[in-house]
């Protein structure tokens, strides 16, 4: 494998709208995606950043950013291309002067995966959450992200991409995904980030954080992840929330060692809630 084109994602990106601190392996393994042209599937707990990884990417390598957003009723074909057979039929009861209902070209439009692929430069492609899809939907998607081309069986064409977009598929693991489609892809898991990663995010977003109270932040969070019976867990994102409401609220460190102010920031389920006031104590 030649080295041109290899290590081009850094790993860290901190600007305005991106703020995104990536392991050594998480770094690589983007490289190796994006070296090998195959799609990269990430996976871990919710809040871990798989979602910000693709913004990351896209905002390093200074590359737009196309976002598929899945659920639960999407098709592999609405990537592709939507036809508006709706609007043509107004169109030829009602007349249009900006459309000509005799050419079908004015009534196909691209979806994110189409848009990516007539792109005349290079995109990051980020299909969300493809686990919230039906079973079936990667394996629609094989011909697409292996071939690069898709079929409009309206007008009988081909469309093929013109420069291979960087594919980031991100996946909750709420469901298992086909063997066919996962051996087209580059995979990794998101580890929950250590203690001292952790803070190395926490200072990225907030620079002027003190020490020591991001150390009393950081050890009730962790307090709080230690109860295993959570339903949910707090993410990354949350405690960002939690520091950020925190700081705005001028707390100071000593009752901050009292108790977990704005707990609600944090735990989101009522009998997770219950659970922690009954679990952790703090001196009256």
């Amino acid at each position: 494998m030649s080295n041109a084109g290899f290590n081009q994602f850094k790993g860290d990106v901190n600007t305005e709208n991106v703020k995104y601190i990536a392991d050594p392996q998480l770094r690589n393994i983007v490289n190796v995606s994006i070296a090998l042209a195959r799609p990269l599937l990430v996976k871990g707990e919710p809040g871990t950043g798989k979602t910000l990884l693709a913004h990351a990417i896209a905002t390093a390598l200074r590359k737009k950013l196309i976002i598929w957003n899945i659920k639960s009723t999407t098709e592999a074909i609405d990537g592709c291309y939507m036809y508006d057979t709706v609007q043509r039929l107004n169109d030829s009861r009602f007349g249009c002067d900006e459309r000509n209902v005799d050419n079908i070209h004015d009534y196909i439009m691209s979806g994110p995966l189409g848009e990516a692929f007539v792109s005349d430069e290079q995109v990051v492609l980020l299909i969300d959450e493809i686990d919230k899809a039906d079973i079936e939907f990667p394996n629609d998607l094989l011909q697409e992200l292996d071939v690069m081309e898709f079929y409009i069986k309206e007008t009988k064409e081909f469309v093929k991409a013109k420069h291979r977009p960087i594919v980031i598929i991100t996946s909750n693991n709420e469901k298992e995904l086909p063997d066919a489609f996962l051996r087209r892809c580059i995979f990794h898991w998101i580890e929950f980030p250590s203690k001292e990663f952790m803070a190395e995010i926490c200072q990225l977003h907030y620079p002027n954080l003190k020490e020591n109270l991001l150390d009393q932040c950081l050890k009730h969070f962790y307090a709080l992840r230690a109860i295993t019976k959570l339903r949910k867990m707090p993410s990354t994102s949350e405690l960002l929330d939690w520091i950020g409401v925190l700081l705005k609220s001028g707390i100071s460190i000593e009752e901050l060692k009292k108790n977990i102010p704005f707990l609600g920031v944090l735990i989101k389920k009522e009998k997770d809630m219950d659970m922690v006031l009954e679990k952790i104590k703090f001196p009256t």
